[in-house]
């Protein structure tokens, strides 16, 4: 899992959606551009989506705690 590439784009489509849900503002826009991006990869990939978003989230999560 740990080995996935994201573009930019995704990586800053789930800081966005992990500021607003720390703040307490997670739109549902914002979830669903997350979760379409998020699927959009795992197929282009031909990876489950879940182990995607996995990976994506810890990849911006831990980053954030390491900043």
């Amino acid at each position: 899992m740990s080995d996935i590439e994201f573009p930019d784009d995704l990586i800053a489509l789930e800081r966005a959606a992990w500021e607003e849900h720390r703040a307490g503002r997670l739109t549902v826009a914002t979830a669903n551009a997350v979760q379409d991006a998020i699927t959009a990869h795992a197929e282009a990939l031909g990876m489950p989506r879940v182990d995607v978003e996995m990976a994506l989230k810890k990849a911006v999560r831990h980053a954030e705690a390491e900043g």
